[in-house]
């Protein structure tokens, strides 16, 4: 059996364990690089995932995340942060780790090699025709990963496989595979490094770009964010004065009486309105700022 390009030790850094720190350092950060290029040469295969999935999620599915060790790791990074920035349900965001949550933060040795199990960890999330399942692994052949792409196609979800290897099973067999060639590792084997970096990256962008297209950003601002802290109130009364030219003082009272929902905010605000009537008529767009402003 061919080794993994991600299993490969790299020719580039034979002696890393004699570099000085700076070069050490730098040679960590200069790989990186390798992650931005693999994900750019994808961009087809993203845009594509995109497409897909925009009109299955606007009907009322689900995005899942699957992954084992660092992949999974950064499934459940992604699905967690949809709801404060977008307010996303956190049932319509759902993270399957091989292992369990327990697996978040100790590594539960074989877990990512029972096909079964990723089987019957999908099939107990009962996915549908609208649910759209990210699987990740870097060496695209992770059984749990597998088990679980097995379950959800045969549920008529749509998958997006996401590997680190070409030719991959995971992305051979997903509706939509995504192969991010990033190579060698600095550390033989540890894709925790720049497989980590690309799949973070594709995760971002996907996930974000589904909700650019669901309206919950307005131009490039953040109009749809869940304020759960301090620094979230401060940044929706920010882009409330910003979107709208009103005063703090202004935002904050509209914000207030809206719940601090900055679309229904900007709304009142501009078409000078009150916030009841600012909610009717973001309903009526469909959730769309620009919409509702424009009506």
């Amino acid at each position: 059996m061919a080794m993994l390009k991600t299993e490969t030790p790299s020719p580039q850094h034979p002696l890393l364990d004699q570099y000085p720190i700076p070069e050490l350092v730098a040679s960590f950060v200069d790989d990186q690089f390798n992650a931005v290029q693999a994900v750019r040469n994808a961009v087809p295969r993203i845009a594509r995932a995109v497409e897909a999935a925009v009109p299955r999620i606007e009907a009322g599915g689900r995005l899942l995340y699957v992954g084992a060790g660092t992949s999974g790791r950064l499934g459940v990074l992604d699905s967690v942060e949809l709801y404060p920035t977008f307010s996303w349900p956190h049932e319509r965001a759902v993270a399957l780790l091989a292992g369990g949550e327990s697996a978040m933060f100790l590594a539960v040795e074989g877990a990512e090699d029972d096909h079964d199990q990723g089987m019957r960890d999908m099939a107990a999330a009962r996915p549908a025709g609208n649910d759209v399942v990210l699987l990740l692994a870097a060496s695209g052949a992770t059984p749990y990963v597998l088990g679980a792409l097995q379950a959800a196609r045969d549920a008529g979800a749509l998958t997006i496989g996401i590997a680190n290897n070409a030719g991959s099973t995971l992305a051979g067999q997903a509706d939509i595979g995504i192969t991010l060639d990033t190579g060698s590792e600095i550390i033989s084997g540890s894709t925790r490094l720049k497989a980590g970096t690309s799949q973070k990256i594709v995760l971002n962008t996907i996930s974000s770009a589904i909700m650019v297209r669901l309206h919950k950003v307005y131009g490039n601002l953040m109009v749809d964010l869940k304020p759960t802290n301090a620094k979230l109130f401060a940044r929706a009364l920010r882009l409330t004065t910003h979107a709208t030219g009103a005063s703090d003082e202004q935002a904050r009272v509209t914000l207030e009486q809206c719940g601090f929902h900055v679309k229904v905010a900007i709304v009142a605000l501009r078409r000078q309105v009150p916030v009841a009537q600012a909610e009717r008529l973001l309903a009526e767009a469909g959730g769309s700022l620009r919409a509702a402003l424009d009506g």
